[in-house]
């Protein structure tokens, strides 16, 4: 009898019995279900089927107690259903005189599982089931040599031109000019002779970038025209041609010099 079940990969054991009018009544599921484990067989409860048993529910057996207690006995009987609930196999009786339902119901159960006991049940598919799973086997691709030849650095393609004066090139390396000006201060140049004005009362005095006041102007009532007093002479500071003219009264006439102002 247990070749006959070892074509059977599960035993669905019900949170429920028809016998009973509520879930696990006097814990019949749970001590079913742990007494099939003992034995050997792959057990799942009704609710939570793997995915092969709920894509082809004839993978298993359903557990069914049979209650036939009477007044003075607790009697039971497991019996085994295929998916189309034909009997496959029934295990003898097991009964209890004890008054306690919870006790009375386990030892009947232990009882009734002698039946299941030195069965030594492996589950053995069938050929079509092993067929199927051989085909569903992902197929395994190795990389090995692959990755070998990613490692390998490929050869380069050297070509070698042979060294006569007609396959030669010649570069001019003569110094070109160039049009870079270098210059102290990127951002203010520097102008020779450049003069700065800073205000004073009655006009400007003229510093150099040192800074030294080099001279100062007196503001006239005429615009772009200063009166000068440098190194102890006189003159006149004038704006011509948009140039600032220096001139001195000397013996020998007037001496103009441009200077280079910024205001």
């Amino acid at each position: 009898m247990s070749a006959q079940l070892n074509k059977y990969k599960y035993i669905i054991v019900p949170k429920q019995f028809d016998a009973f009018k509520s879930p696990n009544r006097h814990q019949t599921s749970t001590i079913i279900k742990h007494l099939f484990t003992k034995n050997g067989f792959n057990v799942v409860y009704d609710d939570a089927l793997p995915v092969d048993l709920a894509n082809n529910r004839c993978l298993g057996l359903l557990a069914d107690l049979e209650d036939n207690s009477s007044l003075f006995a607790t009697k039971v009987v497991i019996v085994l259903k295929d998916c189309q609930l034909n009997e496959i196999f029934r295990s003898i009786e097991g009964r209890s005189k004890i008054k306690e339902f919870r006790t009375a119901y386990r030892e009947a159960v232990n009882e009734s599982f002698i039946s299941f006991e030195e069965m030594n049940y492996v589950y053995t598919p069938s050929k079509d089931e092993q067929k199927k799973t051989t085909d569903q086997q992902p197929v395994t691709v190795s990389f090995k040599n692959d990755v070998k030849q990613l490692e390998e650095k490929p050869k380069e393609h050297v070509i070698v031109q042979e060294a006569t004066p007609e396959n030669q090139t010649y570069k001019s390396v003569e110094p070109k000019e160039s049009s870079y000006v270098k210059t102290e201060n990127a951002e203010v140049p520097s102008q020779k002779g450049l003069l700065y004005a800073q205000p004073i009362e009655n006009g400007y005095q003229l510093v150099d970038s040192t800074p030294k006041v080099v001279m100062k102007l007196m503001k006239t009532s005429v615009e772009n025209i200063f009166l000068v007093n440098h190194d102890g002479r006189n003159g006149m500071l004038t704006m011509q041609d948009g140039k600032w003219i220096l001139e001195y009264a000397d013996g020998g006439g007037k001496k103009p010099k441009e200077l280079n102002i910024k205001f």
